[in-house]
C-alpha cells in the first residue's frame, strides 16, 4: 500500500533537542524537589498551561483511557487535582486506583512521569477549593453530568440556568465533586537531547526512600 502524502510527511518530521540536560549531579535526590524546580522553571519560562497534566486510568475491562486534567496542588502527601467522581476517570478510579500523570513542556522539551496510587482528598479540601472557584466553574459543576451521553448543549445551558437561579452567588459543592490526590511511587523525568540520546532519571521508592536510576532512551 503506496503512503499518502500526508502520512510520508509525518515520517519526515524531525527536531534535534538541544535546549538542557539532566544529569544525576545537578538533579535532586528527591523527586518531589525536582519537580517543583522543573515546574517553576516552565511557569518562568511561560510554557502554556505548564499545570496541564495528562491523566492514565484503566477500567475493569483494562482499557487504558486518558484526558487532560490540571494540577492545583502538590506536596509531600502526593498530586491534587479536581474534578467529577461520576465522570469515567472517577469511576475507573473507584473500581482501579492505581494512575500515571504526565506533564509535557514542550518548550522546555521536558516530560514528567509519575505514577502511583489515587485516593479522594478530605471533603474539607474539596469544600475549600470548590469555593475558591469562579462563579461560572462551581455553576457548571452542578450543570454537566460529565461523561454522560447528551442530546445537545441545551442539556448544559439549560441545567446551568436551573441552578444559576437556584443557588444564585452561593452554590454548594456538588456531592458527586471534589478532589484526588495521586501518592507518586515512582518519578521519571525526561529531558530532550541531540541525536535521541536523550536524559532519562528514575526514581523508584523502596523501603520508605527514593532511589535514583538512569534509563537509557
Amino acid at each position: 500500500m503506496s503512503k499518502s502524502p500526508l502520512s510520508s510527511s509525518i515520517a519526515d518530521l524531525r527536531k534535534s533537542y538541544e535546549r538542557a540536560e539532566l544529569s544525576e549531579d545537578a538533579s535532586h535526590a528527591d523527586p518531589l524537589q525536582q519537580f517543583d524546580q522543573w515546574l517553576h522553571e516552565a511557569m518562568a519560562a511561560q510554557v502554556q498551561e505548564p499545570n496541564a497534566m495528562t491523566l492514565a486510568t484503566v477500567g475493569s475491562d483494562l482499557r487504558p483511557s486518558t484526558r487532560v486534567v490540571l494540577i492545583k496542588g502538590y506536596d509531600a502527601a502526593g498530586i491534587v487535582w479536581y474534578t467529577n467522581y461520576d465522570s469515567r476517570k472517577g469511576r475507573q478510579l473507584a473500581g482501579n486506583p492505581f494512575a500515571a500523570l504526565q506533564f509535557h513542556w514542550v518548550e522546555l522539551e521536558r516530560v514528567v512521569r509519575i505514577e502511583g496510587v489515587v485516593e479522594k482528598v478530605s471533603a474539607e479540601e474539596s469544600d475549600q477549593y470548590f469555593q475558591s472557584r469562579p462563579l461560572d466553574s462551581r455553576i457548571g459543576a452542578w450543570a454537566s453530568p460529565q461523561s454522560q451521553v447528551i442530546p445537545g448543549r441545551s442539556v448544559l445551558v439549560t441545567n446551568a440556568a436551573k441552578y444559576g437561579a437556584q443557588f444564585l452567588l452561593h452554590p454548594p459543592r456538588p456531592p458527586h465533586w471534589g478532589g484526588y490526590r495521586l501518592r507518586p511511587d515512582r518519578w521519571e523525568f525526561w529531558q530532550g537531547r541531540k541525536s535521541r540520546l536523550h536524559d532519562r532519571l528514575s526514581y523508584r521508592l523502596e523501603a520508605g526512600a527514593w532511589v535514583r536510576e538512569r534509563l537509557a532512551p
